[in-house]
Order: C-alpha cells, then structure tokens, then sequence
C-alpha cells in the first residue's frame, strides 16, 4: 500500500497545529544570545543553555511594561506561548514577559577571569604607555573581510594619506581565533611593523566577541612590547582585551581617529612653529644689530670716554687731593724743622757765649773743667768767650757759693 505523500506546506502545518496548540503557555529559562533591537520597536534574541537555543521575539507592545533591557549573557525567564514561522520552517517563543533570572554563564566566567587578571596587575593604569603623536606606520590585526579593515582604512586616508597600514590578517570570531589574533600580535612585534597596534573587530553576540575575552590573548596585550589599541564591537560592547591594552576605542573607526593624527592639524602645526621659529631668529638678529651699532666706530670713542670719564674725575680729585695734602705736609714739616732750629739754636754752645758765658778748658788736656775740683792753682787756663780765646794761670782758688741768675 502507498504512503501518502504530504506537501511542506501540509507537514508544517501539522507541526504547527501541534505545537501552538500544546504550547500556549510556557516559561523557559536561559541566557539571552545575539540579542538585536530591531528598527521597528521588536526583541530579537536566542534563549539558550548549554545543550539547546531557541529564537524568540518580544513584540514592541510587550516591551513598554519591562523595565530593564535585556544584554547578551544575561539569565532570563520568559513567559509566552511557541509559535511555527511556516515560511522558514523554524519555530520560536512569542514572550509575553520577561524578567532577569540571574547573570548567564558567559559573563560569569568573563567576570571571573576579569578579576583574577585585575589582580595580576594587569589591568593597572601605571603600565599603559601612551600612544606615539605622529606614528608613521599601523599595523591592524582583524578579519581582512570585515567592515572594521574598510572602516580604518577609509578614516586613515581621510586623516593623513601618508600614515601607512600593515594589515595582519586573523580569524575574529570561533575556537581558533584567540590563536590567530595572538600570532599575529607576536608577528607584529617581532617584525616592528607599525609603531602601534589596533586590535579588534566589528559588533557581534557575545558569544562572537568571545576570543577578545581569551586569557592568552589578553596576556599577550599586556606583554605588547608596541602600543596597543583594542577596538572591539560597538561602543555598548566590551571584551577583556579593553582593560590589557593601553588605550580602548569603543568602535574600529574610533580606533583610527585616535592613532592616525590629522594631516591638516600637522600642517597647521608645523607652519606654527615655523612662523614662531622665524619670529624668534628675526627678533635675535635685531637684538644682535642693536648690540652691534653700539660697536661702531663712531659710538666706540663716545663709549670709551663715557666709560673712562669717571676714572678720569676720580683720578683728577685723588690728584687734587694728594698735592693738597703734600703741600700740608710739607709746610707742617717746615713749621716742624723751624721750631727745631730755633731750639737748636737756643742750645748751641756759641749763642750762650754770645750772652757773655765763658768755658774753661786745662790748657795742656784741653778738658772742660766744670767742677771746684778740676781746677788746682797754678794750672795753665784756656778761656773762650765769644769773641777770643784767653789763656790764664791760677793764682788762687776762693770757694763761694753757685751763682744763681738773681746774682747776675
């Protein structure tokens, strides 16, 4: 006997029928995956656990009551009945609410190892080194396909055409990735092949960002001998490899904007500091024509006489005042030799016989007799007064008192 043949349409139907109708009220828990806002207003994410997914959707007129929104690796419960989409031929839960069930595993493991290396050091503020101001050359480790690559390359050629880029080619995304991106950091550094290193890829589920998250990769960033950038996903996204690397872009393109330093702002730059650096020369140079016109041969003797005139007064005073004081000196010397003279005079012998004083000499010794003693009658006398010299003999001898000057 045939089978009866049944078309996709019928089989899905059935399937359909089965499912909304045993399931019109369920609660599933798991963690939210891939978890993408529409245009519309609509959720779309994937419940999973570590067995199983399932798509689901949370309509826009269902989400004014929830008051958090929903993040990939977040644990949550939902409430809501499965429906069939014919036309892909996949089903999916139509939530009705949802409230958090507790952090997924995923962030978990992420918050665990995130602490672990915090306290490593690794995550320290101290070892990041700054980017280089005018870096000549990139390298950029990512997918060579991906919209990040198109999106750095197309902002460095906008910024500064004459910075280069060394593309590094690498997986971004499943079990291998976290080798590949790791090779190429090593490659990148062995080989100098740019002054500083963007590491990263466009948005994704978290489970996409997962190899920037990979603990080998991470300590791999920290030991980058080359300054590193980690850009990973969109700004509301976040991997490990932000915290080990020396700066964090929050997209690939801000990546760029904050390695490749504008060619304009350069050029204002430089002309800047050439205008300033010839203001400078020219400004020296009209100091050092100032200084020199001093030196001319006109203003060379003004100068000279201006310097030497004070020497010149104060030699001409010490002058003035050392012949006034020669002449002091000498006429006090003079006053002084005057006063000598006449003193000298007051004493010689000669002048006290001019005031009719005579002296006694034995005529044969020629010794000056001054005393009764000296004398014996009958010596031989020779006078002298002022005028002669007499000699004499000593016939007697009286003794009398000594004269004095009232006798006189």
């Amino acid at each position: 006997m045939d089978k009866k043949s049944l078309t996709v349409t019928e089989i899905t139907g059935f399937i359909k029928t089965i499912l909304e109708e045993s399931f019109t009220e369920v609660r599933v828990t798991g963690e939210i995956s891939n978890f993408r806002p529409s245009s519309t207003g609509h959720w779309y994410f994937t419940m999973k656990d570590k067995d199983a997914a399932i798509s689901a959707v949370m309509f826009k007129n269902r989400i004014n009551g929830i008051k958090f929104t929903p993040k990939d690796g977040e644990k949550v419960t939902v409430e809501g009945s499965l429906s069939v989409y014919p036309q892909r031929g996949s089903y999916q839960i139509i939530c009705e609410k949802i409230e958090p069930a507790g952090e997924g595993d995923i962030l978990a493991r992420l918050e665990e190892l995130k602490q672990k290396l915090y306290k490593e050091g690794l995550f320290d503020e101290n070892r990041k080194r700054p980017l280089p101001l005018y870096p000549e050359t990139i390298a950029v480790i990512t997918s060579p396909t991906g919209a990040a690559i198109r999106d750095i390359l197309q902002i460095t050629r906008r910024r500064n055409p004459s910075v280069s880029v060394n593309i590094l080619p690498s997986k971004v995304q499943g079990e291998d990735a976290p080798e590949d991106l790791i090779r190429q950091l090593k490659t990148a550094n062995k080989f100098k092949l740019g002054e500083v290193i963007i590491i990263g890829r466009g948005g994704g589920s978290l489970e996409d960002l997962l190899p920037f998250s990979d603990e080998n990769l991470v300590r791999a960033i920290a030991s980058s001998e080359i300054p590193v950038v980690s850009a990973v996903g969109h700004e509301i996204d976040w991997a490990l490899s932000d915290f080990a690397a020396d700066k964090r872009a929050p997209t690939p393109s801000a990546a760029a904007e904050i390695t490749v330093p504008e060619k304009s702002r350069i050029d204002a730059l430089v002309n800047d500091l050439e205008k300033n650096l010839l203001d400078e020369i020219t400004n020296r140079i009209e100091k050092i024509k100032l200084k020199a016109a001093q030196f001319k041969i006109e203003n060379i003797e003004n100068r000279f006489y201006k310097i030497l005139q004070p020497f010149l007064l104060r030699f001409d005073d010490l002058k003035e005042n050392l012949f006034s004081t020669m002449v002091s000196k000498v006429e006090l010397y003079r006053q002084e030799a005057r006063i000598l003279r006449t003193k000298l005079e007051e004493r010689n012998p000669l002048e006290i016989l001019k005031r009719g004083f005579s002296i006694v000499r034995d005529k044969e010794t020629g010794k000056i007799l001054r005393f009764r003693n000296d004398i014996s009658g009958g010596q031989k006398l020779s006078i002298l007064n002022s005028e002669a010299t007499y000699t004499a003999v000593v016939e007697s001898i009286e003794n009398k008192s000594p004269v004095t000057d009232n006798s006189l």
